[in-house]
Order: structure tokens, then C-alpha cells, then sequence
């Protein structure tokens, strides 16, 4: 007979693994953030070049295309970093979604199981018992359910914010 405390231990078990990948999440947004920050200060740059530029001095012509390719350089990098960010969250919200199937085939497969080892000493009690899981499932489908949504929900805030953020910055190089 598989216990609550088996079922609650189980759970916190996945609850963790969920916190852990969470925070590999929040390191990718710590990394994009750097990116940005590093783009700007090679805007920053360019900028000072070109009106150098303008000034009159040609002989910096060569300084500013190098650092236009840098800028190209980061751009590209950063759209190839949030491309792998975007494969790196589906990945774990793949992994996510088969350790938590592949826990609640564990739990049925060992429910049933003692479910019918007990049957025949007592069998109303069993029975019973097996209603109470089943119950349990239903319930932390549920709540896996929700959890699959709020990630969703995040993911595609994150996205929307980093596809402003790089609207911004190509804008402001424009400009």
C-alpha cells in the first residue's frame, strides 16, 4: 500500500526538481541580460565613433566598420544565446512534463499492485483504499495541470519581453 507520506515525499521530490529548473531559468535571464548590457555598451561606442566621424577625421573610418561588425557580432550572438534559451526552456519543460508522467505511472503501477497482493485478506479495505488514490491522482493532476499553465504563462511573458527588449535596442541603433 503506498502511504501519503510516500505520495507527499514523491511529490516534494518533483516540487524540487521543478524549483532547481526554475533557477537554471532565472540564470538563462541573468545571461540574456548580460548580452543586453553588453550590446549597449558597443552601441555606446559606435555612437562616439560616428561622430567622431563626422567630425572630420576619416583616418578613424576603419576603427568604426570594425566596431559595426562587433555590434553585428553581439547582435548575432544574442539572437543565437536566446534561440538556445528558448530550445534550453522547451527541453526542460519536456523533461519536466515526462519525470511527472513517468512518477504517476510509477505510483498507479505500485498502487495496483498492492492493491492486488491484499485483495484476498482484505479486500472492502483494499478497495477502499484504491478509491483514496485514485482520488489523490485526480487531485495532483490537477495541480500539475496548473503548474504546466503558470510555466506556460511565464514562458511566453519572458519571450514577449525579450522580443521588446531587442525591438528596443535595434530601434535605438537606428536612431
Amino acid at each position: 500500500v503506498v502511504s501519503r507520506d510516500d505520495v507527499e515525499e514523491l511529490l516534494k521530490t518533483i516540487w524540487q526538481y521543478v524549483k532547481d529548473k526554475e533557477q537554471l531559468l532565472k540564470d538563462l535571464h541573468s545571461q540574456i541580460e548580460e548580452t543586453n548590457r553588453r550590446l549597449s555598451v558597443k552601441q555606446d561606442e559606435r555612437d562616439y565613433w560616428l561622430e567622431y566621424k563626422n567630425v572630420g577625421i576619416k583616418t578613424q573610418a576603419n576603427k568604426i566598420m570594425n566596431l559595426e561588425k562587433d555590434i553585428k557580432e553581439v547582435k548575432d550572438d544574442l539572437h543565437k544565446a536566446t534561440e538556445y534559451y528558448r530550445k534550453a526552456l522547451k527541453a526542460v519543460k519536456e523533461e519536466n512534463d515526462r519525470l511527472v508522467q513517468r512518477h504517476m505511472k510509477i505510483n498507479k503501477e505500485q498502487a495496483s499492485e498492492n492493491a492486488v497482493r491484499c485483495l484476498d485478506k482484505n479486500s472492502r479495505r483494499e478497495i477502499e483504499e484504491n478509491e483514496w488514490l485514485k482520488e489523490e491522482v485526480k487531485l495532483y493532476q490537477k495541480e500539475v495541470s496548473d503548474l504546466k499553465a503558470s510555466i506556460q504563462l511565464l514562458e511566453e511573458e519572458n519571450i514577449s519581453l525579450v522580443t521588446k527588449l531587442i525591438d528596443g535596442r535595434l530601434q535605438n541603433l537606428r536612431v
